[in-house]
């Protein structure tokens, strides 16, 4: 379909009709889409439960490399949050309450102001999520807070709020053991960049503290493995690969003015400056 305009002559002329719009999809379609591939995520996760002794070797593996590979301690990071309850409340609260919310507003903006960068973030975001229910089904995992050879505190059962059932095998709201990759942390890091690429402030590095938050939070809370976050970086890098990147807002071309005086030229679209032309 396309929107008729007129040029500076009077002589028809087409654009697409979606440029006349902004290039912002329909608010309802983008709704109904979104809300689906979270369900779809959401009961794709609970198909993988049901597999603990998988998991909790799987967690033994993944344990193991670290230590073989000399990863710092995830306890390290969680005595640093442990010197005070208000500090581990509020990195419980974070975990339980930012990761949604955050991704959510982060869609939203995206849609009212930079439209062409939603559709490119919205595209990522699935496919990262796709990879990770793929890799969630097929490696099931127990987060290091099942762990008992980490000596890990589980810190949202014992300090507060929590979002887990309290029977792993049994929790019919999420599935505990999908540890790898970790999505709190994918997400974020995919706000982070889809912010980053989306602006022109020159603050908008700060982003960036987001992601670094979240693994702070994930890892210290004992939710998940340093590899869990390793892999979510990855599966992100390959979406993004795969994904056209639009421009940024500074590279988007603006209109040419041509100089009073200079000679014109008859087109389809009417009667425009020779300078004027791309």
């Amino acid at each position: 379909m396309a929107t008729r305009i007129r040029g500076t002559g009077g002589t028809p002329g087409t654009r697409p009709a979606s440029r006349a719009e902004g290039g912002r999809p329909p608010l309802l379609r983008e709704l109904l889409l979104v809300t689906g591939l979270f369900l779809v995520y959401k009961f794709g996760r609970l198909l993988a439960n049901g597999h603990e002794t998988a998991a909790f070797r799987n967690a033994d593996l993944v344990w193991d490399a670290e230590r073989a590979l000399h990863f710092p301690g995830e306890g390290a990071v969680q005595q640093l949050l442990l010197h005070g309850e208000p500090l581990i409340r509020a990195a419980n609260t974070y975990y339980a309450a930012v990761h949604f919310p955050a991704t959510i507003a982060f869609l939203a903006w995206l849609y009212w102001r930079r439209p062409a960068h939603y559709v490119w973030s919205r595209r990522v975001l699935a496919l990262l999520t796709g990879a990770a229910l793929a890799l969630h089904i097929l490696v099931p995992l127990a987060p290091p807070r099942m762990l008992a050879a980490t000596g890990l505190v589980d810190t949202a059962r014992v300090y507060g709020p929590s979002v887990y059932g309290a029977v792993p095998e049994a929790d019919s709201m999420a599935n505990q053991f999908a540890a790898m990759p970790s999505l709190h942390f994918g997400w974020a890091l995919m706000v982070a960049i889809g912010l980053v690429a989306a602006t022109r402030s020159p603050l908008r590095w700060w982003w960036l503290l987001h992601p670094a938050l979240t693994l702070l939070v994930i890892v210290g809370t004992a939710n998940h493995y340093w590899t869990d976050a390793l892999a979510a970086a990855v599966l992100l890098g390959f979406a993004l690969l795969v994904v056209p990147t639009p421009e940024r807002p500074s590279e988007q071309s603006a209109p040419t003015t041509a100089a009073p005086g200079a000679p014109r030229q008859r087109t389809d679209a009417g009667v425009v400056p020779i300078g004027a032309r791309r």
